[in-house]
């Protein structure tokens, strides 16, 4: 999947539905970005890391958010 347009100089999306944090440089099929977009639930972190994202009490995603990311 090619990361959204409007998330080029971001790397983390975060899913206020269900507060789990995605990586769109390792994006896949059962994330469902394209969904999350449309459903314009969504958040970018500023900074954009992942302990920003922790720190707003957002779960790694268990398919695109590799063990080792920090």
């Amino acid at each position: 999947m090619a990361r959204p347009t409007r998330f080029e100089q971001h790397r983390w999306l975060g899913d206020k539905r269900s507060m789990v944090v995605h990586d769109l440089d390792n994006v896949g099929d059962p994330c469902a970005v394209d969904d999350l977009l449309a459903s314009e639930r969504f958040l970018a972190f500023g900074p954009d890391t992942l302990p920003e994202a922790r720190n707003r009490c957002f779960a790694p995603c268990r398919h695109c958010v590799q063990q080792t990311d920090t």
